[in-house]
């Protein structure tokens, strides 16, 4: 690999943004596309096709041979709250190759026992995301399960502000209808608001913990792929 094309690659990695190595089997040449560049770029149909995959290939360009390198920061899963649902969420995600947290006070929840294997955060999530855990970001996905607004809203503000692929919330109707009205009064608009994902899932009749967590994985992968061709100017 040329340097410089590891320079741009290893900048953007160290920034969690995504990019594309475009290399020329024939001649060798290389070119490094970020994210951002994709929509104007002449290849950008194929760049969005690999990225939306997240996978690597080797593609025939008018006669010629040319590997896709594609690099895409790991996905992370924050779970708010160390309830039911989370126990049967973590080892899903987990299966699914995210790096999953759990961010709950309560340490009689969040304990190693009921979490094997999970990073557990006993703090508050402002107190979390300012010290513990790595800061939120687009490449993250948030799930707020406690149905405690003292511990819920701090973390659904941490991650619409952070701008998180995905957002979601636990909760019925009413329950949302109060949590906007909430999120209003600290400075939301309804267009910021709309991004959370309420009630968590994706509708598919769930009513166990295990149920419930399939339709929030489900929802979650739903929108990281089109939040991959919606960044990529698809």
């Amino acid at each position: 690999m040329q340097f410089d094309s590891l320079e741009i690659l290893n900048a953007e990695r160290a920034a969690r943004r995504a990019a594309i190595l475009v290399t020329d089997l024939d001649d060798g040449r290389q070119r490094v596309v970020r994210e951002t560049e994709i929509a104007a770029d002449p290849l950008a149909d194929l760049l969005r096709r690999h990225l939306l995959s997240g996978r690597s290939g080797l593609v025939e360009l008018e006669g010629r041979q040319v590997f896709l390198t594609v690099q895409v920061p790991p996905v992370r899963l924050v779970v708010i709250g160390a309830v039911h649902i989370s126990q049967a969420l973590c080892p899903m995600a987990a299966a699914l190759d995210l790096s999953v947290s759990v961010i709950d006070p309560r340490t009689a929840f969040a304990t190693p026992d009921r979490f094997p294997g999970t990073t557990l955060v006993t703090q508050w999530p402002d107190e979390a995301f300012a010290s513990s855990v790595p800061p939120l970001d687009r490449y993250c996905a948030l799930a707020a399960l406690t149905h405690d607004p003292k511990i819920d809203d701090p973390a659904l503000i941490a991650a619409l502000k952070a701008g998180c692929f995905y957002v979601g919330a636990l909760g019925s109707r009413k329950t949302h209808a109060r949590r906007v009205e909430r999120l209003v009064e600290a400075g939301f608009s309804a267009h910021e608001i709309g991004r959370i994902a309420a009630p968590i899932g994706l509708d598919i009749g769930a009513v166990s913990p295990a149920e419930i967590a399939v339709s929030i994985l489900a929802e979650i992968v739903t929108r990281q792929r089109k939040s991959a061709t919606s960044t990529s100017g698809a």
